[in-house]
């Protein structure tokens, strides 16, 4: 999940796979989605959080060397799809 200017985004990486990651738009930048709001946009695109995940926030700037740029904030967890759940 991150957030920059145009509001929060989240998406679920895919590994070994060339297809598009599945993205899910809040269209708002702030507040920050809740915890319920995330695992409900998980759903909608197939997956849930994989039991005992915790999210983890971090942030990144463009420009690292001058603390004046702007910050993204990016938070991650690990992720299911339902599929693999019921197995």
């Amino acid at each position: 999940m991150s957030a920059f200017k145009d509001g929060w985004r989240l998406y679920v990486v895919l590994m070994d796979t060339t297809d598009p990651w599945p993205e899910f738009g809040f269209d708002r930048a702030a507040p920050v989605p809740t915890f319920t709001e995330r695992v409900n946009a998980l759903s909608v695109l197939g997956f849930e959080p994989v039991p005992g995940a915790e999210w983890e926030w971090t942030e990144y700037s463009a420009d690292p060397d001058d603390p004046s740029t702007a910050v993204t904030l990016l938070a991650a967890m690990r992720v299911r799809s339902w599929t693999e759940g019921q197995a």
